[in-house]
């Protein structure tokens, strides 16, 4: 069953439900009718293939549109996907029946858009006969000519809007691939739609990335070299046939992606961390610190954040792990998420940020903002790098320091890197319990010598037993997340710390995640167990009356 919403000219007209294939139309007999001069007789079929729904265009006219792109191939639908025909909209309201079409949904979805990635990869090898190597001079002189004829860099974007722009860009970059028709530079078995897009996304776009961006199921983007293009998807590496047609089209990208944050990219500048729109991560690296030429790192942001519900489906802890952390985050227990790169530490924070009770004032402080909190009362402070004569930086610690006078109720961190471990101890010693934050580590025991090396790098010479113990008094527990071999994360620890034992902090894990092989298939076997053992604070709690059920240490 499939529900779907058609508005016209952004009013609602009906709600439909199909229950099996239907053609969308201006004709008579078809099942969604629609009366608009640019939807063609026979315009976009939405069909089911066992428990997922697809819609196809047929051909039409005026194209259909998926999610504000144009629709070239079959795609999934989920709820809340759009699709457009003219002045008509069909937003889907439910797109399957039960939980239990999830996962065949998910595989069907990654298939299409993996077959829409290869396909976009491959035109020019499937349908060309000019080699790869002549059809790259051949972009870069196009885009050689359309800089000398249109100067894009000049054009004030302020004063123009971006469809002006990309009209005046497509028609001048067809004005340049039609001389070099007449003058024989391309073939006729060249792809000339194709040429038009990889060159209008380089010109106004990110090049061959812009689809990589789109993708739901990538996580990462990575730009080793012009012709390197790498991705995470499902928790795996995977490189792409995509490339750049030079290292200056890989530059034209960059610089596009840090001009609007007022940062510049040269051999005396050569590293930037800035964020895209739609606030994914980036850091690039240009020679002479890069060898193979210019690089991009892009950790993509989502749109739509995870639940605890999501967390739980995709195995990243239990039922019970997670009903233990919110009690303790709702009695203002100081937690540390831990973790390696890529582990999905800013993830689970964003998780756990949520258990907090709504009516308390929470501020969030990060490099580049990520956590998205539901609460109504959320001041969210994000620090500021140096100007191009390298100042007016502002660091975590230095917000650490202002928001402890923004009586906050709690406070999370969303890394903790250096010196601003000693304030955020200090402060969740000084009753701003109840507070979060991520660090870098492998283990729980790692965590604890970081944050003793961090609070050292704040340049106040404390003896490291007096830093233990400012540990001891401020974290109640240690929650590792850890990335697998198989792609998948996981929690593989939740620790108390409980005290100290001579000059040494004491650990205890709650939870533990113990592995015990690998399947055909390459994914991790094994479990989440509970290690049999009541975290001290939890009958402190008992002795104020808050229940903590037994069963979810057994």
């Amino acid at each position: 069953m499939l529900e779907i919403k058609i508005k016209k000219n952004d009013k609602p007209i009906t709600t439909i439900v199909l229950e099996t294939q239907s053609i969308v139309g201006r004709a008579d007999d078809a099942d969604v009718r629609l009366e608009d001069d640019l939807c063609s007789r026979r315009h976009l079929k939405i069909y089911k293939e066992g428990n997922t729904w697809f819609a196809k265009d047929l051909n039409s006219s005026n194209g259909s549109f998926f999610n504000d792109r144009r629709l070239s191939e079959p795609v999934v639908l989920n709820t809340d996907d759009r699709l457009r025909i003219g002045v008509h909209e069909i937003i889907v309201k439910r797109a399957v029946n039960d939980e239990q079409d999830y996962k065949a949904r998910n595989t069907a979805t990654e298939q299409v858009e993996d077959n829409n990635l290869n396909e976009a990869a491959q035109t020019y090898s499937t349908h060309n006969k000019i080699s790869t190597e002549k059809l790259d001079n051949i972009k870069q002189e196009i885009h050689r000519q359309l800089l000398e004829e249109l100067d894009l860099k000049n054009i004030d974007l302020s004063k123009l809007k971006t469809g002006e722009v990309r009209r005046k860009t497509t028609d001048t970059i067809k004005s340049i691939i039609s001389r070099f028709k007449a003058c024989n530079t391309l073939d006729g078995n060249t792809d000339e739609a194709s040429l038009l897009r990889d060159v209008i996304d380089e010109a106004l776009g990110l090049g061959p990335i812009e689809p990589l961006l789109e993708d739901k199921a990538i996580s990462e983007v990575m730009v080793n070299a012009k012709d390197q293009i790498y991705i995470e998807k499902s928790g795996r590496l995977e490189k792409t046939p995509l490339r750049f047609s030079s290292d200056r089209a890989v530059l034209n990208v960059i610089e596009r992606i840090v001009s609007p944050v007022g940062r510049r990219i040269d051999e005396s500048s050569p590293t930037v961390d800035a964020r895209l729109k739609d606030g994914s991560r980036v850091h690039v690296i240009v020679p002479p610190l890069a060898i193979k030429g210019p690089t991009i790192t892009i950790r993509k942001f989502s749109k739509t954040p995870y639940t605890v519900r999501d967390l739980i489906r995709f195995g990243t802890f239990t039922e019970k792990m997670s009903e233990f952390l919110k009690i303790a985050i709702q009695t203002r227990k100081n937690v540390i998420v831990s973790g390696g790169t890529g582990s999905g530490k800013t993830t689970l924070l964003n998780v756990l940020s949520n258990f907090i009770p709504q009516d308390e004032r929470i501020l969030t402080i990060e490099d580049a903002a990520e956590l998205k909190l539901n609460q109504p009362h959320v001041v969210s402070l994000e620090a500021r790098p140096g100007n191009i004569e390298g100042k007016g930086a502002i660091s975590i610690r230095e917000l650490v320091r202002n928001a402890l006078r923004m009586r906050p109720d709690r406070i999370v961190v969303g890394e903790c890197r250096g010196g601003e471990a000693l304030d955020m101890l200090q402060a969740m010693n000084t009753g701003h319990d109840g507070s979060l934050t991520t660090l870098h580590a492998n283990s729980p025991r790692d965590a604890l010598s970081r944050l003793e090396t961090m609070v050292l790098m704040s340049g106040m010479e404390l003896p490291v037993k007096a830093i233990r113990e400012q540990i001891k008094s401020a974290i109640d527990l240690i929650v590792q997340q850890t990335r697998f071999k198989d792609g998948v994360r996981r929690i593989s620890a939740i620790s108390e710390v409980q005290g100290m034992e001579g000059d040494a902090i004491v650990l205890q894990d709650i939870f533990l995640y113990e592995t015990s092989g690998v399947d055909p298939d390459g994914k991790i076997i094994g479990r989440f167990k509970s290690t049999g053992f009541v975290p001290r604070f939890v009958e402190e709690l008992r002795a104020h009356h808050i229940d903590v059920p037994q069963e979810i240490f057994g």
